[in-house]
C-alpha cells in the first residue's frame, strides 16, 4: 500500500479508504476483477482479510459483525457471480438496517456491455437492495465515493451500500482524498433531532393514557447503547409495559419488570393483547411489520399511536399514526426523558387497573411446553443452552425457522447487540456465517449459532472458514430431521399436506466437523444435555452441536395467517384442535 504520498492507483486507494474509516476487518473472495485490490492487501498488514467459502457467507458475516459492533461490515467480491452471489446478504441487510459497504469488481469499462467473461449490470441488479450504490469510472472520484459509501451506510436508517469498481480503475493512478471532516459530508444529511413540539405532545398523550404500551424494534440497537439506556430510563419513570420487536430484543433487559415479552406473529400472548387493547402505543424505531400486526385493518383498533422513526419512509407507510416524530431514536429518547422528568408525571395509581388486566393474560402462560423425560423438547434445550451461558459473555445469531422463534422466546436478552438475526428477509442460512463475523469481531467471547437441520446446511461450508482462522463458533443445532416451520405451516394451513418438508439424508453432523476439522457431538437424551453444553463451551475449536429434539413439536403461541393480532392460537387450544389429528408424511401420527 502506498506510503505518505497522495498519488496511488485506484487498488491503493481501496486499501487506504478503508484504513481512513477506521476498517480492520473485511470478508471476501478473490476472482479476476478484484486481483490488483487483492495484491494490495497482499503488501499490508493493517485490514485482516477473512477468506470466506462463498460470497452469500461473505455478506452475512459483515452482517455478524456489523450488527455487534455497531460499525459498517465490509465485503469485497469480484464481478459477475461475485455480485450477484451476495444479493441475498444486501437485501438482508437492507430490510433490517445493516450498515454494509460491498466493494465488488467489473470488467474494464472498454467492455461493459459487451457481455464480457464474468460481466453483469452489478448496479442494476443491486439498485433494488441497496441504500445507494456507484458504478466508479474515474479513479480520482474513487476515495470521495468510498468516504460517502461509509456515510451512508452507517447514517439515517443504516443500510447497504455497493461500490462497483472496474479493472481499469484499480491500475489507474490518480490524487487521493482523504476523508472529509465529520459533518463535511456532501448531500446525504438525514435528520436526527426531533420537532420538540411533536415530542411535547407524545409526553402529553403518554401522561394521560390508561392502558399504554411501549413497542420497541431494532431501530433503537441501531442508534447506539445509550439510546437502550434512554429507553430503559423512559420505562422506569412512566411505569409503561414494554414489548419489542424480534430484531430488537436487548435494547430493554428480559428480567425487567415491565417486560411483556416479544411480540408478533410467535410473540407472547400478554404482548399481543396489550398491543390490541392499549390506549396509547408508543413505537419506537420499529416498522409495523406484517408479522407484528397480523391483519393490518384489526391491528390495534382503539389507540393513538406515536412513531419514532428517523425513516421518513417508515412512517405511515402500513400503520396511519396520530404522531409521527422523525428523528434518531436516540435524540428522540434524550428529549422524551427530559421533558417527562420536567413535567412530573408520577400518577402511576391509573395503570393498576392495567398491570391487572396484564397479569391476566400473563396467567395464560403463553409459552407453556410438556416437558419429556426421554426425548429432548426444543423449548428445553434453549433454556438448558440460555442457563449454561446467561453469565458469560455471549453473543448468539440464530438460523431462521422454528429454531429461531424458540430462541426468541426462551433465550433471555439482557443487552443490545448481542442477538442477531434474520428479520426482514427470513434468510436460511444467515446464522452460521454471522456468528464468524461476529467471532472475528470478538475474538475471546462465546458465539453461538442457534440452527435448524435444514437452515445449517444453507452456507455450511463456512466451517472451513471458522477452522482456517482459529474461530471457535458453536453451532447448536435443533434437529428435529424437518424444514420445522414450514411443516407446522403445511401442518396447521394446508391441510396437514407435508409436501417436501421432510429433510431425509441428512448428513452425520458430527462425522461433517471433524471432515472439516471441527469438533462435533450428538446429544438425545435430556438427562445428557447440560453436560453436552458444558464441553461444547470448553471446545476451544469450531463445533457442532446436533441436539436431536422432539421432531413434531410446533412453535407456538402463533397469529395463523389472515388473522388479527389477538387471535392467537395457544398451545393447549392447538393440541386439542391440530396436533392430535395430524398424519405426518410417512402416515404416522403426530404426538
Amino acid at each position: 500500500m502506498a506510503g505518505t504520498s497522495m498519488e496511488m492507483t485506484g487498488a491503493e486507494m481501496v486499501l487506504r479508504a478503508l484504513v481512513d474509516n477506521g476498517v480492520e476487518h473485511i470478508f471476501g473472495y478473490p476472482g479476476g476483477a478484484v486481483l490488483p485490490i487483492y495484491d494490495e492487501l497482499h503488501q499490508q498488514d493493517e485490514v485482516e482479510h477473512i477468506l470466506v467459502r462463498h460470497e452469500q457467507g461473505a455478506g452475512h458475516m459483515a452482517e455478524g459483525y456489523a450488527r455487534s459492533t455497531g460499525k459498517a461490515g465490509v465485503v469485497l467480491v469480484t464481478s459477475g457471480p461475485g455480485a450477484t452471489n451476495v444479493v441475498t446478504a444486501l437485501q438482508d441487510a437492507l430490510m433490517d438496517s445493516i450498515p454494509l459497504v460491498c466493494i465488488t469488481g467489473q470488467v474494464p469499462t472498454s467492455l461493459i456491455g459487451s457481455d464480457a467473461f464474468q460481466e453483469c449490470d452489478t448496479v442494476g441488479i443491486t439498485r433494488p437492495c441497496t441504500k445507494h450504490n456507484w458504478l466508479v469510472r474515474d479513479v480520482n472520484q474513487l476515495s470521495a465515493v468510498i468516504h460517502e459509501a461509509f456515510k451512508i451506510a452507517t447514517s439515517g436508517r443504516p443500510g447497504p451500500v455497493v461500490v462497483d469498481i472496474p479493472k481499469d480503475v484499480q491500475f489507474a493512478t490518480g490524487l487521493y482524498t482523504p476523508p472529509p471532516p465529520v459533518g463535511r459530508h456532501s448531500g446525504y444529511a438525514p435528520k436526527v433531532q426531533g420537532d420538540l413540539d411533536k415530542i411535547r405532545a407524545a409526553i402529553e398523550l403518554m401522561a394521560t393514557a390508561e392502558r399504554p404500551v411501549i413497542y420497541s424494534g431494532g431501530g433503537v440497537i441501531n442508534s447506539g447503547t445509550e439510546a437502550s439506556h434512554l429507553l430503559r430510563e423512559l420505562v422506569e419513570l412512566s411505569g409503561f409495559p414494554i414489548t419489542s420487536t424480534l430484531m430488537g430484543l436487548g435494547a430493554y433487559p428480559a428480567s425487567g419488570k415491565n417486560w411483556l415479552g416479544m411480540l408478533g406473529m410467535h410473540g407472547t400472548y400478554e404482548a399481543n393483547m396489550a398491543m390490541h387493547d392499549c390506549d396509547v402505543m408508543v413505537c419506537i424505531g420499529a416498522r409495523f411489520d406484517d408479522r407484528i400486526t397480523g391483519r393490518i385493518d384489526a391491528f390495534s383498533p382503539n389507540s393513538k399511536k406515536i412513531h419514532i422513526d428517523i425513516d421518513p419512509s417508515s412512517i405511515n407507510k402500513n400503520v396511519r399514526v396520530d404522531i409521527p416524530i422523525l428523528g434518531d431514536v436516540g435524540h428522540v429518547l434524550e428529549d422524551m426523558v427530559r421533558l417527562w422528568r420536567a413535567s412530573s408525571h408520577t400518577d402511576r395509581a391509573r395503570l393498576d387497573p392495567w398491570w391487572k388486566a396484564i397479569s391476566g393474560w400473563r396467567s395464560r402462560n403463553s409459552l407453556a411446553y410438556t416437558a419429556n423425560a426421554d426425548v429432548i423438547m426444543p423449548q428445553h434445550a434453549i433454556q438448558r443452552l440460555y442457563e449454561a451461558t446467561k453469565d458469560r459473555d455471549t453473543y448468539i445469531t440464530t438460523e431462521v425457522g422454528q429454531h429461531q422463534m424458540w430462541a426468541a422466546q426462551f433465550y433471555g436478552f439482557e443487552e443490545p447487540n448481542r442477538w442477531m438475526t434474520s428479520g426482514g428477509l427470513g434468510t436460511m442460512g444467515y446464522g452460521f456465517p454471522a456468528a464468524i463475523g461476529v467471532q472475528a469481531a470478538h475474538r475471546d467471547s462465546l458465539v453461538i449459532d442457534i440452527a435448524g437441520d435444514a437452515s445449517i446446511q444453507m452456507c455450511i461450508q463456512e466451517l472451513s472458514c471458522a477452522v482456517q482462522y482459529e474461530l471457535p463458533v458453536k453451532i447448536f443445532i435443533l434437529n428435529n430431521q424437518y424444514m420445522g416451520m414450514v411443516r407446522q405451516w403445511q401442518q396447521l394451513l394446508h391441510g396437514n399436506r407435508l409436501s417436501h418438508s421432510y429433510t431425509e439424508s441428512l448428513p452425520d453432523f458430527v462425522k461433517l466437523a471433524e471432515a472439516y476439522g471441527a469438533e462435533g457431538l450428538r446429544c438425545d437424551k435430556p438427562g445428557d444435555l447440560d453436560a453436552s453444553i458444558a464441553r461444547m463451551i470448553e471446545s476451544d475449536k469450531p463445533f457442532v452441536f446436533d441436539c436431536r429434539v422432539a421432531a413434531l413439536a410446533n412453535c407456538f403461541p402463533m397469529i395463523p395467517s389472515g388473522k388479527a393480532h389477538n387471535e392467537m392460537l395457544l398451545p393447549d387450544e392447538a393440541t386439542d384442535e391440530v396436533v392430535a389429528t395430524a398424519i405426518d408424511a410417512k402416515g404416522r401420527q403426530l404426538v
